[in-house]
Order: C-alpha cells, then sequence, then structure tokens
C-alpha cells in the first residue's frame, strides 16, 4: 500500500464531503436560502436575478459568490507560504480553522445578519475545495457533487466494456461514494435545522473532529 498522508485519504475526502453537502442544506435552510458550499446555483440565481432586473437580489447574490473567490485566493496564497515552515502543514490548519469556525457560528445569536454566516462559510469552503483535491491520487472535490455523477457514469462505463478492468469499477464506486456522503450530509443538516435552526452547524463537528 502506498504511503498516502492522512488529509489524502479517501476515508478524509468522504468526511470532507459529508460536511460540504451540511454546509449547502444549512445556508439554504435557515440562512438566507443561498448555497454556501458551491455557486453554481447561485450563478445561475444571480442571471436570473439580472434577467428579471432585480438589482437587490442581484447583489445579494454577490456577496456569497465574491466571499467564495476570496476564499480560493487566500488558501492558494497561505498554502504556498505555510509550506515554507516544514512543521506545519497547511491542510491540518485548515481543519482547525473550519472547528473553530462552527463553534464560533453557532454561538452567535439570531439577530446577527444571514450574510455573515454566507460570507463565512462560503470563505471556508471556498479554502476546502481549493486545498483537498486529491485522495490517493484521484482527483476529488470536497464541496459539491457535479464530477463525482460525471465520473460515476464515465467509470462504470468503462467497467461494462472492460470487465477484466476492475479499477474502473473502483472508481466509479468510489465517487458514488462521494455522492452518498454529500447527501447524507444534507439529510442530517435539514433535519438538525429543523429542531436547532441555527444551532444546527454545530452538527457539522462531529465530521470535522473524527
Amino acid at each position: 500500500e502506498e504511503g498516502f498522508l492522512e488529509c489524502e485519504r479517501w476515508r478524509c475526502f468522504l468526511l470532507l464531503i459529508t460536511v460540504g453537502g451540511f454546509f449547502g442544506a444549512y445556508t439554504f435552510s435557515v440562512k438566507g436560502g443561498v448555497f454556501c458550499n458551491a455557486q453554481t446555483a447561485n450563478i445561475v440565481l444571480f442571471g436570473m436575478a439580472l434577467g428579471n432586473m432585480d438589482w437587490s437580489r442581484a447583489a445579494y447574490l454577490l456577496i456569497p459568490i465574491s466571499s467564495y473567490f476570496i476564499g480560493t485566493m487566500v488558501s492558494e496564497y497561505l498554502a504556498l507560504k505555510i509550506k515554507k515552515y516544514r512543521k506545519l502543514r497547511w491542510d491540518t490548519i485548515l481543519i482547525g480553522i473550519e472547528i473553530i469556525t462552527v463553534i464560533i457560528l453557532g454561538l452567535l445569536p439570531s439577530s446577527v445578519p444571514d450574510q455573515v454566516f454566507q460570507v463565512t462559510i462560503n470563505f471556508i469552503c471556498a479554502m476546502q475545495f481549493n486545498t483537498f483535491r486529491q485522495a490517493e491520487k484521484v482527483g476529488m472535490a470536497t464541496t459539491f457533487v457535479t464530477n463525482h455523477i460525471r465520473q460515476t457514469g464515465s467509470f462504470f462505463v468503462r467497467w461494462l466494456r472492460k470487465r477484466h478492468e476492475k479499477k474502473y469499477l473502483n472508481r466509479s464506486l468510489r465517487h458514488l461514494c462521494m455522492i452518498l456522503c454529500f447527501i447524507a450530509g444534507a439529510i442530517f443538516s435539514t433535519v438538525l435545522c429543523a429542531y436547532f435552526k441555527d444551532r444546527a452547524i454545530w452538527g457539522a463537528l462531529i465530521f470535522l473532529v473524527i
């Protein structure tokens, strides 16, 4: 077995994509009806708002989109800076940042504007997506599943054509598991939001601290 870092292990990516699904359902359910785990849906909503000349809605949607963009740049910059210090790893530091952020957000009163949660979660999701890119040398996203759906179908067809190539079936199943974990995170978040509202975000800690 090849020696992979813990942050490159497939099980780590399964936990992180569960968090991605959790965050998406959380912000859509109780924090303004936007998706903060990824931005495709928000871009579509932004385009619709422009098409309807709903300028206030368009401006509102620019908040999570811009935060995601900035989060990506910050993670890229910090990863390069921290790489100079051999005893520190950016991926480990990022998980610590996520844990602390989730704890703080759960402590904030309900009177705090939704935009505070949106910007913060967008920011950490962007950093997570940009930091965790490969699970055991296989490209994996941890905040959305569009590519996982494509890869599941693509590798499955390759396996059907070449049954002796078990690696294709294995890849297909791995991407399928990522999709299922994302859905599980969204389900868990939705249930918690129904009972605990803002405090439901603490549920993400279960997957971040394992």
